[in-house]
């Protein structure tokens, strides 16, 4: 329980320092003959901030719970 309340805080704010990221695509539009026409296309995969903190939050609470020691 501790190593994915780890594993979740440090993704939570990693995903609050870095919004998103983007990649390049690319697309086969026409294929004539030996004639080819491609398409490459920019796509960017981005998330709020809030999502970022619920995932930080989360991790914390999976620390606070799993460091309790049962009696």
């Amino acid at each position: 329980m501790r190593t994915l309340g780890i594993i979740l805080l440090i993704i939570g704010i990693v995903m609050m320092i870095i919004n998103g990221f983007s990649f390049k695509q690319k697309e086969n539009v026409a294929n004539i003959g030996s004639l080819e026409i491609n398409k490459e296309e920019t796509k960017r995969v981005s998330w709020p901030t809030y999502a970022g903190a619920a995932v930080t939050v989360a991790g914390v609470v999976l620390l606070v719970v799993g460091g309790k020691k049962k009696s």
